[in-house]
């Protein structure tokens, strides 16, 4: 049974998660804005030629094959963490429920990460702050992995991109404060039921979800890079070393749902010159790839979620089964 101050706990988390209405829209009102430059930007009759010119059926099954990677690889190194923080999780049945909130994430990334953290907490008997805390160690791991890779982008081309490297030094002052911190633990964070589980994690637990995460940053890294070709775009393998990292370091920041318009906007300046053609040809490319890829890909994970929605209701049930007979045989 649980506490009376717990079960305060969870309902004031709940009550966080449930976002205005206004908070839910703003991103799609930027993402429309975003599309309406984008739209006065590209010349749509090019970019319609693009969308008709491309091999659908192989750029679909490209794109199938990498959400699935994805799933398995993103299960993989969030398991991890659920795994050694909450309860027994196997990847595999990490990756049913991660494959249901898919259709969350679409509609609002900040919806589907509470959607997730709620179904975990519910389905494996754990306390909701605490859920809360181990998915943020996702966001941790991540943004980990993307500042890595933008390390190797400014090693490779020190001049592709002047603004980088005071970010990335900015970003890596701030990764180190923040293990100085999880290092130290002080008492008065690490009581939080929040808190508790980063600190349980210790540096070295980091450093480990750390080296769970990075094939789920490859499938990314591939699945960003690899549509480009499909629309002409031609960037060498070096050049998307360099490049890509900013591109997906945007495109993690959830300011759009699935990083519509943000992600278009930067990738004109990013890969144009890769394209061939004139300067309108190259833009309506890089955009047909940008948002070809979004939509596409968002299509796919929905239908993905919509399968495993009623797997994981049963998961949930079974779990719930389990803990009654447990507590009925104690």
């Amino acid at each position: 049974m649980q506490c009376r101050a717990c079960r305060r706990q969870e309902a004031k988390l709940e009550q966080t998660l449930q976002q205005p209405l206004w908070r839910r829209l703003a991103p799609w009102g930027l993402a429309a804005l975003l599309l309406a430059w984008l739209a006065w930007r590209v010349d749509l009759r090019l970019f319609g030629a693009q969308l008709l010119a491309i091999n659908y059926l192989a750029y679909v099954g490209f794109l199938v094959l990498f959400c699935l990677a994805l799933l398995v690889t993103d299960s993989f190194a969030t398991s991890y963490v659920y795994r050694r923080l909450l309860a027994p999780i196997s990847a595999r049945e990490f990756m049913v429920i991660r494959a249901a909130s898919y259709l969350p994430t679409v509609i609002n990334h900040h919806l589907g990460q509470a959607w997730l953290t709620y179904f975990i907490a519910r389905t494996y008997d754990a306390r909701m702050w605490r859920a809360a805390g181990a998915t943020a160690l996702f966001y941790v791991t991540t943004f980990g992995c993307l500042v890595g890779l933008g390390v190797v982008s400014f090693l490779l081309d020190r001049q592709a991109l002047p603004w980088l490297p005071p970010i990335l030094g900015v970003l890596l002052v701030l990764g180190l404060l923040y293990l100085g911190v999880v290092w130290w633990a002080p008492a008065s964070l690490a009581r939080f039921t929040f808190a508790a589980p980063i600190f349980e994690m210790g540096v070295s637990g980091h450093l480990i979800a750390f080296a769970y995460r990075i094939p789920h940053m490859a499938v990314v890294f591939f699945g960003t890079w690899i549509p480009f070709l499909f629309f002409g775009v031609d960037i060498p393998l070096s050049s998307a070393l360099a490049l890509m990292p900013p591109l997906l370091m945007l495109s993690a920041v959830p300011v759009t749902p699935q990083g519509v318009g943000t992600r278009d906007a930067l990738a004109l300046t990013l890969f144009a010159g890769f394209a061939s053609g004139t300067g309108a040809e190259r833009e309506a490319a890089v955009a047909a790839t940008t948002l070809s890829w979004a939509i596409t890909a968002s299509l796919i994970q929905i239908a993905i979620s919509l399968f495993f929605i009623p797997r994981a209701n049963r998961l949930r049930q079974a779990r719930e089964r389990e803990r009654l007979l447990t507590a009925e045989v104690v």
